[in-house]
């Protein structure tokens, strides 16, 4: 008898001691980890993207069916693409909730990160990528070359508007006094320019290929010569994804680049994949591919440094209320992997 109740004691006393360890695990052992992959898996996923040679792999991966197909063993089922004509619209419908993941250029990033998304940056997509175009008989000279004229851009807080007003200023040229700055769509800057309702535009490619191959501009100065190796584009996926399905964006990252290298090693492809998808026509597409100055760059550790410096320009043009930091913007860990 008494050797039996010194055993149950003892029963009793394992049994308390794996109790309490079950409910003092510390954080970031497999509890965690089984409390993140426990989440119901993520059947659709709904892409943002624009009709800009910078996105190409996004356009290349939905058409050969790479999203799909290597999204399909965690659980998603459906991959949708959204077509956008500028980064602010595409910032908006994220915000709402009706994007997972965007192509978009890193400066509407700030605008919606610093009002509130739950988002965070993974990726670069390209850096540079953008031309000024002015009308055929404008004898440009430099940028004083620009005073009194009016150029269409892409909306207020998007890339463009933001790289061409510091270029602007950092020439001593006040943009709305100086230089007239109109924000519209890439379509329909290249009508105002055709039709001789602005002087000059500045877009993303290919955008500017159309309008020297209508015979309506030529190129003087590209992105990269205002602000050298800048960025344009990147990756942005929302926070619920991150925190709840980080396998899946692992393999988002992983998509992106296959992509990439498969626009690098095709590149006659590519072009006709784009062409179909966003009815551009191929021969536009084709010359930006050969007089861009933009790289395709998933490597988000060297853009930390520029979209920083857009967050500090965007605060000086009034168009963000509060600073952001690296923590606020990026997730680098899945690059990392």
């Amino acid at each position: 008898m008494k050797i039996m109740k010194i055993t149950v004691i003892a029963l009793i006393a394992v049994a308390l001691i794996l109790l309490t360890a079950g409910c003092t695990q510390p954080a970031g052992t497999s509890g965690t980890t089984n409390a993140t992959t426990s989440a119901a898996p993520i059947k659709e996923l709904r892409i943002g993207y624009q009709p800009s040679t910078h996105q190409m792999a996004e356009i290349t991966a939905m058409e050969k069916g790479w999203w799909k197909q290597d999204l399909a063993p965690l659980g998603v089922q459906n991959v949708s693409d959204k077509l956008f004509p500028t980064g602010a619209p595409e910032m908006q419908a994220m915000l709402s909730g009706d994007l997972d993941i965007a192509y978009v250029g890193a400066a509407p990033v700030l605008s919606a990160v610093a009002t509130g998304l739950d988002a965070k940056i993974i990726a670069g997509v390209n850096t540079q990528g953008s031309d000024l175009v002015v009308r055929n008989d404008l004898d440009y000279k430099g940028p004083q070359s620009m005073k009194g004229l009016t150029v269409a851009t892409f909306q207020v807080g998007t890339i463009q508007d933001t790289v061409l007003r510091n270029w602007l200023k950092q020439n001593n040229l006040t943009p709305d006094k100086d230089v007239f700055i109109k924000g519209m769509n890439g379509g329909d800057a290249v009508t105002a320019l055709s039709a001789g309702k602005v002087d000059a535009v500045f877009l993303p490619t290919p955008s500017p290929s159309t309008v020297v191959n209508q015979g309506k501009g030529k190129i003087v100065v590209h992105s990269g010569e205002m602000y050298p190796n800048h960025t344009c584009c990147v990756l942005v996926v929302s926070g619920k994804l991150i925190r709840e399905h980080p396998e899946v964006v692992q393999q988002i990252l992983a998509t992106n680049d296959k992509a990439v290298a498969y626009n690098l090693q095709n590149p006659d492809e590519a072009a006709q994949i784009y062409a179909t998808k966003t009815g551009a026509k191929l021969e536009d597409v084709k010359a930006s591919l050969k007089e861009w100055d933009g790289n395709w760059a998933s490597d988000p550790n060297i853009i930390i440094s520029p979209v920083l410096d857009y967050a500090k320009i965007q605060n000086d043009l009034g168009y963000i209320k509060k600073p952001l930091t690296q923590a606020d913007l990026f997730d680098l860990s899945f690059y990392k992997k």
